[in-house]
């Protein structure tokens, strides 16, 4: 391991220290699994500017076959038609 200081707040000490005793772990080992989970988290979605990205890259890409359609006026027709709601 890799030995670091930083500071926190005293409200997220607190809240470190809660979540610590709650879980009969150290602070440290409390720190890990919170830094752990945020990146995890950051591992598996996206960012805001990823998925922008994403979707930009498919605008305009599917054309209907068929010719134009009115699928986006009558979207909520379309979504009842499909799920039987």
């Amino acid at each position: 391991m890799v030995r670091t200081q930083i500071q926190v707040t005293e409200a997220q000490h607190r809240r470190l220290t809660r979540y610590a005793a709650r879980l009969g772990i150290s602070l440290a080992e409390a720190v890990r699994r919170c830094v752990d989970a945020q990146l995890d988290q950051d591992d598996t979605h996206p960012s805001r500017q990823e998925r922008l990205r994403a979707a930009l890259a498919v605008c305009g890409k599917y054309r209907d076959s068929s010719g134009e359609t009115r699928v986006a006026r009558e979207h909520d027709r379309h979504l009842d038609a499909a799920y039987g709601t």
